[in-house]
């Protein structure tokens, strides 16, 4: 079976498929969507918990292989449903990002980017020392019905306390299963909670749940008189495109917006070039293939053009959100505001194997409608954030900025 393709991180080559002699001979441009970007979280914990304050049970969906010390791949599932075929082949192939899956993992992986997962709704964060609390709690989901609130401390899940654990080994307990895996629908979790030193525990039954990866707020006008609204991206799952159109199309005529993009590990490329759609009237998006074939990603027609717009970025901006970004950037719609971004553009196609493991190998790169690679180098932001600096009223002073021009 061939799959969608996936944009794996930092690959090693940098020519973007173009040809030996320089360049100079055209390419083959085709159209086509559907390809998808590899979620990355095996980040350290303390960037997870940094760049998106706060870890949800989804997104401990079985995105990227283990790697022991050796950087031979294991399983995440056991013996009983090792990716040995895959494993295989990624160990001959040479390719240091390529990526194994056994088939559990892989079905994870494919209802994690279809924007679904099974768990109870909430996302969790630690807040220093060993205190893990609630960062959210998702409406209509089973936590939320059961009471469950933002700030009420996590003391134990099903009798394991979470003091000490990383976080996503608690997302891992929550969701019911080793990191990559859930318990099913139905299956039973007992929360231990404290609330302003009352402690309670609650029985609550896993559900399946839909991701919600776009959030908007307003925010308040401040000293720079101009309104504004946040427009936050955590990553691109099935439908995100659309989300961000309808939350472009319902603000007020001429608002600034600011996209934040900060910590969004990638998803679905053909939901970034939607999200594309929301700003753009048409266009190139980005290319991506090798060798003289490219194929190109557009934008759709009737985006909003005329609200100032300033894109966030960082270090944990990769993959699709570096391409809506470049985009973005080379059309000159926004204004990128941040820190280099992470600099992920390989694309891999996974293979499916004789034993129903799944094996992901690098066959191309993306590049941005001006042509640039972002593999490695990442994306530069127009301006630059310093340490000490608060990111997001940089933005709103470049926001207010482009209100007065306009």
């Amino acid at each position: 079976m061939s799959g969608p393709s996936k944009f794996a991180p930092h690959g090693s080559a940098r020519t973007a498929g173009r040809p030996a002699d320089g360049g100079h001979r055209p390419h083959r441009v085709l159209r086509g969507a559907g390809l998808t970007l590899v979620f990355v979280t095996v980040l350290a914990t303390g960037a997870v918990t940094e760049s998106w304050g706060g870890v949800t049970e989804s997104d401990a969906s079985p995105v990227s292989p283990r790697l022991s010390r050796t950087g031979a791949q294991e399983s995440a599932s056991g013996h009983e449903d090792a990716a040995y075929d895959a494993e295989e082949l990624v160990s001959r192939s040479g390719d240091r990002w390529a990526a194994a899956y056994t088939a559990r993992e892989y079905e994870g992986l494919r209802r994690a980017l279809d924007g679904e997962y099974v768990g109870v709704g909430v996302s969790v964060r630690r807040t220093g020392g060993d205190r893990v609390e609630v960062a959210r709690v998702q409406p209509g989901s089973p936590a939320a019905e059961a009471g469950v609130r933002a700030g009420d401390r996590l003391v134990t899940v099903d009798g394991t306390a979470t003091g000490g654990r990383p976080v996503t080994d608690v997302v891992a307990l929550l969701r019911g299963g080793a990191p990559g895996e859930a318990a099913p629908p139905g299956s039973r979790v007992v929360l231990g909670l404290d609330r302003d030193g009352r402690r309670w525990e609650e029985g609550l039954e896993r559900a399946r749940l839909g991701v919600e990866t776009v959030t908007v707020v307003p925010l308040d006008d401040g000293s720079t008189g101009t309104g504004a609204t946040r427009v936050r991206i955590d990553s691109f799952t099935k439908g995100s495109g659309e989300q961000v159109r309808r939350a472009v199309d319902g603000l007020p005529p001429d608002e600034g917006i600011l996209l934040d993009l900060r910590g969004n590990p990638g998803g679905l490329v053909a939901e970034a070039a939607g999200a594309a759609s929301a700003f753009l009237d048409g266009g190139l998006v980005a290319t991506y293939g090798n060798g003289d074939t490219r194929r190109a990603l557009y934008a759709e027609p009737g985006g909003n053009t005329e609200s100032p717009l300033v894109v966030l970025v960082d270090g944990g901006t990769m993959s699709a959100a570096e391409l809506l970004a470049g985009a973005l950037q080379d059309r000159g719609r926004a204004v990128v505001v941040g820190t280099r971004t992470f600099g992920k553009g390989s694309v891999q196609v996974p293979e499916e194997q004789p034993d129903g493991s799944v094996a992901e190998l690098t066959v191309g790169h993306y590049a941005t409608p001006a042509g640039r690679i972002l593999e490695e180098e990442g994306l530069a932001p127009d301006l630059v954030v310093r340490p000490g600096q608060d990111a997001q009223e940089e933005a709103r002073t470049v926001l207010s900025g482009l209100a007065t021009r306009s």
